[in-house]
């Protein structure tokens, strides 16, 4: 996975907590199926709209709240890439854990509007606003989570790297 990506944005505010990001209702879903209710109570039918590689932009304490796993379904919508002015913790680690590149930028809400062409580079931090030609300076990811976002996600970095069997691997993932 590339450390800068390029996409179309797609704009949240403060305060998106993991219950808004992957609903109750998504628990009962097949899991296949469980992407889909991303979003839902406050932006239904967004997930029709998304195309691979769209990114998203955040305001203050994006995926706040509990460990769901607001990373895996971002991804499995088909975005690329996650920058908010501040990201909490939690939501950090289950991005890069399910291989979604995210960080931190000051200013980033204000930078865009929704649609426009952004160029996040996670190794340097700077976020570029392709279709209004300005840029920020964010937070770099450390080279080690960008390392396991490369690697697909922590479980196959393990497997990568020798801690974990590749058929102990796939038989967890069914």
């Amino acid at each position: 996975m590339p450390h800068v990506v390029e996409g179309r944005v797609w704009k949240f505010g403060d305060n998106i907590n993991t219950d808004l990001i992957y609903p109750n209702t998504a628990f009962r879903a097949p899991e296949a199926q469980q992407y889909k209710l991303t979003f839902s109570a406050n932006r239904p039918g967004w997930v029709d709209q998304v195309r691979p590689g769209d990114l998203l932009v955040g305001g203050l304490n994006f995926g706040m709240g509990s460990g769901r796993p607001s990373g895996k379904v971002l991804r499995e919508c088909g975005i690329a890439g996650v920058v908010a002015e501040t990201l909490n913790g939690l939501c950090l680690r289950n991005c890069v854990v399910s291989a979604l590149p995210a960080m931190q930028c000051k200013g980033v809400s204000g930078l865009f509007e929704e649609g426009d062409i952004a160029r996040f580079d996670f190794s340097s931090g700077l976020v570029t606003n392709v279709t209004r030609k300005r840029s920020l300076q964010g937070e770099a990811v450390a080279p080690l989570l960008l390392d396991i976002v490369a690697a697909g996600g922590v479980l196959p970095m393990l497997v990568r790297e020798g801690y974990v069997e590749a058929t102990a691997y796939v038989a967890s993932a069914r």
